[in-house]
């Protein structure tokens, strides 16, 4: 018997790709949904370019009708800056995991914010190394038990989790757009992802998007412990909201191209 409704897929989605490749319960379907549906929003397919790095974001490599390319681990961003710099007219989107974002790309990250690029950085935190079978990340909790903490991620040893986007905040120059969404609030995460894209519309500079995600196949939960780890553990330490808008004193400057910049 066929459905009465069916579900509404941005237009941008690759239909013949879906389902997608990703593992059940895996957040990466509904992050790159809202990406999917921001891009709709702005009618910008034609012009929209997508990057994704090594990991399991490369998985996300056939699934929009966009020009698309895959890049070595942790070499998206600089990739896209410099097709941002050869074609401005273009928008384009750097897709990453938190490995790829905050191990081997963290040069290129802080690089991008210090220049504040003109691009979109959205980075998928899921607390480990998804793809390898789930070892220690840069976000991997105070605690949290991995294939290489057995025992429990020891700060002492280890340090504490990256905290990305705070990270970001805090170099780039004013212009910048800062946030950290989570799947466990979609239309949020959307709204962030759309800002992001604005920003770099707009030319007012870099858009820097973290989205706490959901990994059960390795952290080894069920769908209430899943959404648990999410909502209350990740939350607690990955604060969700916006760190930055273009509209921001800092320093003393306004950031540039907000002509209705809030009193501070």
């Amino acid at each position: 018997m066929a459905l009465a409704a069916q579900p509404q897929m941005p237009r941008v989605w690759r239909a013949e790709t879906k389902p997608h490749k990703f593992c059940p319960g895996c957040g990466h379907g509904i992050i790159l949904k809202a990406l999917g549906e921001a891009i709709d929003a702005l009618n910008i397919q034609e012009r929209t370019i997508f990057g994704c790095d090594i990991g399991c974001s490369l998985l996300s490599w056939d699934f929009f009708n966009l020009d698309t390319i895959q890049t070595h681990h942790g070499r998206t961003t600089p990739v896209l800056v410099g097709m941002k710099r050869v074609r401005p007219e273009l928008v384009v989107v750097s897709y990453m995991g938190d490995g790829g974002a905050y191990a081997i790309g963290a040069q290129h990250l802080v690089s991008s914010a210090v220049r504040n690029d003109l691009v979109t950085i959205i980075v998928v935190n899921n607390t480990q190394y998804g793809m390898t079978g789930g070892q220690m990340a840069p976000t991997t909790l105070p605690g949290q038990k991995t294939e290489t903490t057995p025992y429990g991620r020891d700060v002492k040893l280890t340090g504490r989790p990256m905290l990305g986007p705070e990270l970001v905040a805090a170099v780039a120059p004013p212009g910048a757009y800062v946030a950290r969404g989570s799947i466990a609030n979609v239309v949020q995460l959307k709204n962030f992802i759309q800002k992001g894209l604005l920003n770099q519309i707009e030319g007012r500079g870099i858009a820097f998007i973290e989205a706490l995600s959901a990994c059960p196949t390795n952290w080894r939960t069920n769908a209430a412990e899943t959404w648990r780890f999410i909502e209350k553990e990740m939350a607690a330490y990955f604060p969700t909201g916006e760190l930055r808008t273009p509209g921001e004193v800092k320093n003393g400057q306004v950031g540039e191209g907000t002509p209705d910049a809030p009193e501070h």
